[in-house]
């Protein structure tokens, strides 16, 4: 009996696959809070985009197993590319119902394309993608963008028509108590590369002070570098409730018809709140509003700028931010370019040098010079007489 419980450990140990817990959800930017490392993350996401693969990879997940396919064909999203060269398996077209099957916190493993049970119960099956069809399907996906491209001028359109008066004239953006007039602002997404552009920009905010606003986890991303944010803009889906409390001006993103999801999660915290009403982006809002309130400009953090970015928002956010940046024109400016471009005025090591310099040159004046060694004598009677009271003190 116990060889035999003996040979059925070791076989278990060397089962073939990855094995770990569950984890799963519909959306995958809210299991990424609940991942942790070595989980098999269960998803719900047609065409895996970078920020949700990047989010994936640093919470160090062993498998993904997505219920759509990664990659559609609608446009070339970065999303799987990304777990791949970070060694993460990933299993396509499992089909929704593996949402069902499996309750949160259950051991399994991962075989090729099969996600089973410790006990050898088959959960569900996909297609287990390799580097050579991700690329394939990459290629295949970069042929069909000009049909985007013709859905995106149509939405653009409709998009215009919608919002004329928003784009235009600024109508339907709230007064705001956080003054922007005539400084500028630095508007933080938890989106592409913020963590390195907030590190990238610390001698920029530090010189110019700007107003930081953070668009939902943005503002979770500014106290986590070190920063107050002094608005937070969004529909409250991804900020967490400690942040919301930290005394910033919370702007809540309603719909076009005035109704806003996030507005009561906000109130029942006890803070105070007001709404923009929108069909743009929330990240597109938090522009528009500091463009109408007078900022001189305009930094972003983590937003989107280009095709393949605007793509990887869905057709519906295309519109909001391409008309967006339009409108802003020459005030906006990316993260990336401003840390290239600026730098600090002044250096803490060329301040240290400027101090010690001055030392040495008011030093050697009280050296050369007549009235100096007067000085000089002075300062040596009195050091004399301060260790001579010394002296006493402990004798």
């Amino acid at each position: 009996m116990r060889i035999g419980s003996l040979r059925r450990g070791r076989a278990q140990e060397s089962a073939p696959g990855v094995t770990g817990t569950v984890r799963l959800d519909r959306r995958t930017k809210n299991l990424t809070k609940r991942l942790r490392p070595g989980d098999i993350a269960v998803i719900d996401h047609t065409d895996i985009d970078r920020v949700s693969a990047d989010s994936l990879v640093g919470c160090r997940v062993a498998a993904v197993v997505n219920a759509s396919p990664s990659i559609s064909g609608r446009y070339p999203n970065l999303g799987p590319e990304i777990l791949s060269k970070a060694g993460i398996p990933l299993v396509d077209g499992v089909g929704k119902e593996v949402l069902a099957a499996v309750k949160e916190g259950t051991p399994v493993r991962l075989d090729g394309g099969t996600l089973m049970l410790e006990d050898g119960t088959v959960i569900a099956s996909g297609t287990e993608q390799t580097p050579e069809s991700i690329a394939e399907a990459m290629a295949e996906a970069k042929a069909g963008l000009s049909v985007q491209l013709e859905a995106f001028a149509t939405n653009t359109m409709e998009y215009m028509k919608r919002e004329r008066a928003l784009l235009l004239d600024g109508v339907g953006v709230p007064d705001v108590v956080t003054q922007i007039e005539g400084r500028h602002v630095l508007v933080v997404v938890r989106g592409y590369d913020y963590k390195e552009d907030l590190q990238a920009l610390r001698s920029y905010i530090r010189d110019y002070r700007p107003v930081l606003i953070g668009v939902d986890g943005g503002a979770d991303a500014l106290i986590e570098a070190g920063y107050q944010p002094d608005m937070i803009i969004g529909d409250m889906d991804s900020v967490s409730d400690d942040v919301l409390r930290c005394g910033a001006e919370v702007v809540v993103h309603a719909y076009a018809d005035g109704r806003a999801p996030g507005l009561a999660r906000v109130q029942d915290l006890g803070v105070e709140a007001i709404t923009f009403p929108a069909s743009a982006t929330s990240e597109d809002i938090a522009m528009l509003l500091a463009d109408e309130k007078g900022a001189t400009l305009i930094v972003a953090v983590g937003t989107h700028a280009t095709l393949v970015e605007f793509l990887d928002k869905g057709r519906g956010g295309m519109a909001s931010t391409f008309l967006t940046r339009l409108r802003l024109g020459g005030k906006l400016v990316d993260a990336k370019g401003v840390s290239r471009l600026y730098r600090s005025r002044i250096s803490t090591t060329t301040l240290v040098v400027l101090v010690l310099a001055a030392f040495l040159a008011i030093g050697s004046t009280l050296a050369v010079s007549a009235a100096g060694r007067v000085y000089l004598d002075l300062l040596l009677d009195q050091w004399n007489s301060f260790v001579f009271w010394l002296e006493n003190l402990f004798t």
